[in-house]
């Protein structure tokens, strides 16, 4: 499998949680499947880096 090929996900969310991340991504001029990539992204790199931290 193809490292760089985008996979797809069916994701539902709450009306709130739309309606929430829908503003924050216009406000940083990103789409929101853009903005939920983008966040889902950062978690994985605290994750890591909280990961690394706790195994000193």
């Amino acid at each position: 499998m193809d490292e760089k090929e985008k996979k797809q996900v069916l994701l539902r969310l709450s009306p709130s949680l739309w309606k929430e991340l829908v503003a924050w991504s216009a406000d940083d001029f990103r789409s929101l499947n853009g903005q939920i990539e983008y966040l889902l992204t950062e978690c994985v790199k605290r994750r890591k880096k909280t990961h690394r931290e706790n195994n000193k």
